[in-house]
């Protein structure tokens, strides 16, 4: 019997129950498998070269360092590294600071674990992944976030409207407004 490639995956979060939570959903992923757990930075460097995993899941907080400067340290040595950031937080912000800094995706903490694997199968088949944005848009709507085009895209695709105004994009929640 010939085995199915199974994608390689590294969970860093200094929460164990979260932890624990990612290792279930890959378990039940017949293409999936999860070869290291870090619960830091340095350690999530450590795991990543001992395994050489496809694709890391790296928490955006980390007690030593912050998830982005992980991921950097990690891309140093390895620059083709697929970090796919997980947050808490799902500002329009911090998804482009992710993604700027060479995460290849983000995920938030809240979605659910099919949305999860998803995420980690389009990465690891060379696609960036964002999650559904417009379902998040809010907090931080303006010149800070993201350009015109990025949210007029995130909006039409959930049926929204999103209009210039003075320099910063109306967004229209609703249908056929």
């Amino acid at each position: 019997m010939i085995k199915q490639c199974e994608i390689r995956i590294l969970s860093v979060d200094d929460h164990p129950l979260y932890r624990e939570g990612i290792a279930t959903v890959i378990k039940n992923q017949p293409d999936m498998l999860l070869v290291a757990e870090a619960a830091s930075g340095a350690e999530a460097l450590q795991r990543f070269h001992e395994q050489r995993p496809d694709v890391t899941l790296m928490d955006m907080r980390l007690p030593d360092s912050s998830g982005i400067e992980a991921m950097n340290a990690i891309r140093s040595h390895v620059p083709e590294a697929r970090v796919i950031l997980v947050s808490t937080f799902d500002g329009d912000v911090e998804i482009q600071d992710a993604l700027k800094a060479g995460a290849w995706g983000l995920i938030l903490k809240t979605m659910h674990p099919r949305e999860i694997v998803e995420a980690v199968r389009r990465v690891y088949s060379g696609e960036k992944y964002i999650p559904p944005i417009a379902d998040h848009v809010g907090g931080h709507v303006g010149d800070e976030g993201l350009t015109s085009s990025e949210l007029e895209g995130s909006c039409a695709c959930r049926g929204w409207k999103s209009e210039p105004q003075h320099g910063t994009t109306a967004v229209h929640f609703g249908r056929g407004l």
